[in-house]
């Protein structure tokens, strides 16, 4: 979670979007006993839900008052993407106050406004000017800068796979965490929040942490690590689900429920969530990325759970009963 700093509000992006789900589900018409009681778990499960709820009624009020384009998809549009991703980002901006905050600690306008994006959900693949492939994952952002000295791509969110082509111009690609080169090389990059995560599959590869003044790390083929700005994991092998997106595939091999369920949650809208009680349970697979609601139903068949929808945005995979 987040600390308040300087007056911003103390909630993450991830519970701002819970926020900005039930508002929407609240505004689009009565809720049954069912959503109500869902609401009010969320709503009482941690002073964080509390928060965020009591910033974006706020929010909303002050939106009445409003005369921008965000402001009217906010208020007006149907229960859709934009009117989410208006209301999400007002709620962060907090309509002044938070301003500095979001700016600071989430950075949501420049990817907002990146050469190239994925929406949730959805892979997007190009072929750059020098003939590199780059793969972006859902809800992926880039920038690039290629001039007569270099080609650089920064990674603003998400992840890529990169296939390099042969260039004179070294190739760079620089995440909030450090800048990694390739020659020659196909690999994989993933930006997480304060950390990022390289998977090298083949050709040469090299890491430079933005804060390390040391010499830069080789990494071979066929290893990945995490790396902060100060310091790098150790490399291991590379896992199952290394890259599988690209193909269009979530592979798990013995996978806690729990992080199987964060992966898929990063493809569709909503939130997914996780019974504790059935957390820990493992699986293996390779399940098809563009049809969530078939995993879930293959969860049901493989495991002893049972998907819960509150509502078509608000699913648990709970025990079953």
């Amino acid at each position: 979670m987040n600390n308040p700093l300087n007056g911003a509000p103390g909630f993450s992006t991830q519970v701002a979007e819970q926020a900005v789900h039930w508002l929407i589900e609240i505004q689009s018409g009565a809720l049954s006993p069912r959503q109500q009681q869902a609401w009010q778990q969320w709503h009482d499960a941690h002073s964080e839900h509390q928060r965020a709820w009591e910033h974006i009624q706020r929010v909303n009020q002050r939106l009445r008052g409003m005369g921008s384009p965000l402001a009217h998809a906010a208020l007006n549009a149907p229960k859709s993407s934009s009117r989410r991703q208006a209301l999400k980002l007002l709620l962060i901006l907090g309509a002044g106050s938070a301003a500095a905050w979001g700016l600071r600690e989430h950075n949501p306008l420049p990817p907002l406004l990146a050469d190239y994006r994925s929406p949730l959900g959805q892979r997007r693949k190009l072929t750059l000017d020098d003939g590199s492939l780059l793969q972006l994952n859902t809800n992926s952002a880039v920038d690039l800068h290629f001039d007569g000295q270099q080609r650089l791509i920064r990674l603003l969110e998400g992840e890529i796979m990169l296939s390099s082509a042969d260039d004179n111009r070294p190739l760079r690609v620089q995440t909030a965490e450090g800048l990694v080169q390739a020659e020659g090389a196909r690999l994989n990059l993933r930006q997480f929040k304060q950390r990022s995560q390289l998977a090298v599959f083949s050709g040469r590869v090299s890491l430079s942490p933005t804060a390390f003044n040391g010499a830069p790390l080789l990494v071979p083929p066929a290893r990945q690590l995490s790396f902060s700005a100060q310091a790098w994991d150790t490399p291991t092998a590379l896992d199952a689900n290394s890259g599988a997106w690209s193909e269009g595939m979530l592979v798990a091999a013995h996978m806690r429920l729990a992080d199987f369920l964060d992966e898929l949650g990063r493809y569709r809208r909503g939130q997914l969530n996780c019974d504790p009680r059935v957390a820990d349970l493992l699986l293996s697979g390779s399940y098809p990325l563009d049809d969530s609601e078939r995993i879930l139903e293959l969860l049901e068949i493989s495991l002893p759970v049972k998907v819960r929808r509150f509502t078509r945005y608000w699913v648990t995979v709970q025990a079953r009963a």
